[in-house]
């Protein structure tokens, strides 16, 4: 689904609490839900949802369940957490309370914060394995998510509306930075616009065309993390690469918390940066680090191997430090299988093999001509093919270059709506993807 050009299909709508009865064809059980427009929840909407039930002669119930625990339990504590916070939310459910707030508002020095995700699903399938999800509305109150991946992942476990409070504190605290003039209110309006286009955009990807459909329908797949781990706190999520659990993850989220709280100089008046999105020394590990991308810009602009040896060895260590999928793997040999090796007499010759690869479909105008045109001489020499992607090929492409190679895409994409689809386009296609 393109989600601008099909935006009248698309909705970001969202109800909030019990879900009807499917089977009561008669409509006799009433049950009311709260609508909202989409998703984030302002501060303002937030609390008329927590004070709803003050309101006299309405059917909603709402109780905030802390997703906190105090700092002194460290690590060890936060399964009891998780299996506590289990036993409120049901409790509040038989109850008769319809809509449940798990709220990470009380972190602080003295209380550790679950990740909301952790929470937010564990609490969803508990709820589920006790038949009692659909009597209940969940919104989650959190300082951790703020951008769209980590919206798209608290929808994805059943969050059906979430309020980013230190997003919008942020912004606010921004607001003397910024070059034009904005109210608080403007600002976090636009901001949960972006958010909004975000999660639309990772709706369509999916073909999913309304939040109603994408909300707690997990299409998301685990990697890194223990199958024990994902059955539980994740039930129904694939998982193929085993990695760490509720152990290595409460311990990364204790140090965390420790960081944020730390008595250190240095962090006393500002945060660690982290470097998740540039690269900081100390901080996250970066596959295109500086010296990386140094290397590799020498060996192309000065036609230096050495420069590109020493790039390759830089990749390749990344990849034995487990930066990479590929680095879980480890291909076996002959002799692990206790198999006899193939003659290479009867194995495949690697000029056969390449004649097989294609690369992916990236138009031109996302990688340059000049990128876009290098792939397809590549591809073109070894036997492969190229892909034109959704941009089209320019028809000069289509005539062999004196030296024989040929910049021609084998691929051709057709999509809807998209320019350049002509007769000349197709005929010099040996493959079409439709979409």
């Amino acid at each position: 689904i393109d989600p601008i050009r099909e935006e009248l299909v698309m909705s970001l709508v969202t109800f909030i609490g019990p879900r009807p009865n499917l089977l009561d064809l008669e409509g006799t059980s009433r049950q009311k839900r709260l609508e909202a427009a989409h998703p984030i929840l302002t501060n303002d909407n937030l609390e008329r949802i927590r004070g709803i039930g003050d309101i006299a002669d309405n059917q909603f119930r709402t109780v905030t369940l802390d997703i906190t625990y105090g700092a002194d339990h460290g690590a060890p504590g936060m399964g009891k957490a998780l299996d506590q916070l289990c036993r409120r939310a049901e409790a509040a459910v038989r109850a008769g309370e319809n809509i449940i707030i798990l709220s990470d508002r009380a972190a602080g020095p003295d209380r550790v914060p679950i990740p909301s995700l952790l929470a937010t699903s564990a609490v969803h399938h508990h709820l589920i394995r006790c038949g009692l999800r659909t009597s209940v509305g969940l919104v989650v109150e959190t300082g951790e998510a703020h951008e769209v991946h980590q919206f798209a992942t608290l929808a994805g476990y059943g969050a059906e509306a979430i309020n980013p409070y230190l997003a919008f504190e942020t912004i606010e605290a921004m607001l003397p930075e910024l070059d034009e003039e904005l109210t608080a209110e403007e600002a976090v309006k636009r901001y949960i616009k972006a958010t909004d286009k975000g999660i639309l955009k990772v709706m369509s990807k999916m073909g999913i065309s309304t939040y109603q459909s994408y909300c707690g329908a997990q299409i998301f797949d685990a990697v890194g993390l223990r199958s024990d781990f994902v059955a539980k706190y994740f039930t129904g999520t694939k998982s193929q690469v085993e990695g760490v659990g509720l152990e290595e993850i409460a311990r990364e989220t204790v140090e965390l918390h420790q960081l944020a709280f730390s008595d250190a100089p240095v962090l006393r008046e500002a945060l660690d940066v982290g470097g998740e999105y540039a690269y900081r020394i100390r901080g996250e590990a970066h596959m295109w680090r500086p010296s990386v991308v140094a290397d590799l810009q020498h060996a192309v602009r000065g036609n230096l191997p050495e420069k590109y040896r020493s790039f390759a060895k830089q990749i390749n260590e990344q990849t034995e430090q487990l930066l990479t999928l590929r680095g879980m793997f480890r291909i076996k040999t002959a002799e692990d299988m206790d198999r006899k090796p193939v003659p290479l007499d009867q194995v495949e010759p690697a000029k056969e093999i390449v004649k097989r690869f294609s690369t992916g479909a990236m138009s031109f105008g996302s990688i340059s001509r000049e990128a876009h045109t290098t792939l397809a001489i590549a591809m073109n020499r070894i036997g492969g093919r190229s892909n034109t992607g959704e941009g089209g090929e320019e028809s000069d492409r289509y005539k062999p270059l004196p030296n024989g190679d040929s910049m021609r895409s084998k691929i051709k994409q057709v999509a809807s709506g998209r320019f350049g689809v002509t007769t000349e386009y197709l005929m010099n296609a040996d493959m079409m993807q439709i979409k």
